[in-house]
């Protein structure tokens, strides 16, 4: 009788690990198709323009490998904030075509909002100094 809980016990252990395992593939797999590490590379890109030339390869070899932890932690956070089911349903949503219009379009968007938020942080300035004398 112990062998056989045991045995149970093992397999269900197993089963258990291979479903999280599936879960964060797919968590990984949302994250690359949202294009999100394009994002923090662009977020990277003035501190590695800020480097010397020469140091530049060294310093993004160490950013890529950081990155991939990162891409690993930003699945973890996916995992407790969504079900499993969700994520494939947000995968399915990325594959379809409107959903890589959407996600080939990330950079842009990021960019662009940027530039927006800029100059409405902008008018937001004068209006605060308005208020402040």
């Amino acid at each position: 009788m112990k062998k056989l809980l045991l045995t149970l016990v093992l397999v269900l252990a197993g089963a258990t690990a291979f479903a999280q395992d599936a879960f964060k593939q797919d968590a990984l797999k949302y994250i690359q198709l949202t294009e999100q590490r394009q994002i923090f590379e662009l977020l990277t890109k003035d501190i590695v323009s800020q480097l010397p030339a020469e140091k530049q390869a060294d310093f993004k070899k160490e950013l890529n490998a950081s990155m991939d932890g990162l891409m690993d932690k930003m699945a973890e956070m996916y995992m407790q904030e969504f079900t499993h089911d969700e994520i494939k349903q947000f995968i399915k949503f990325y594959e379809s075509p409107a959903g890589k219009k959407l996600a080939g379009k990330t950079t842009v968007l990021y960019e662009k909002g940027q530039q927006i938020g800029q100059e409405w942080g902008m008018g937001l300035q004068s209006i605060m100094m308005k208020y402040m004398q």
